[in-house]
């Protein structure tokens, strides 16, 4: 089965690209998609952008769309990456999940029904 998991922490916290400290913190993302590989495990994954480049399209029935600048949550914590990944059930994806280098955030582990 593939199951989604979604990756939500506070972005402020996050290094700045093309400090050292960054470049640490990203060997540990290098060493857990290292490990989801060697199990078979990864199908893709993806770091995303800050919010500040995100535009939301809100879609409201008998209403045209609308285009906002940034994010539509006002949270704590921003979408700021995700894996798919393959496993044989929900305990093997919480294993996995547990090895992500998130000091703190919250990963929301969802089954997936379609992929195109």
């Amino acid at each position: 089965m593939e199951y989604l998991i979604m990756i939500a922490s506070d972005e402020s916290t996050n290094p700045a690209r093309g400090t050292a400290e960054f470049d640490e913190w990203m060997k540990g993302w290098g060493r857990f998609n290292e490990e989801l590989t060697a199990g078979g495990h990864l199908i893709c994954g993806a770091g995303l952008q800050p919010t500040a480049t995100a535009t939301t399209m809100q879609k409201m029935a008998g209403s045209p769309s609308r285009v906002v600048d940034g994010p539509f949550a006002e949270t704590k914590e921003q979408l700021g990456g995700f894996y798919v990944v393959q496993a044989d059930d929900l305990d093997v994806v919480l294993g996995l999940a547990e090895l992500l280098p998130l000091p703190t955030g919250s990963l929301e582990i969802r089954p997936l029904t379609l992929r195109v």
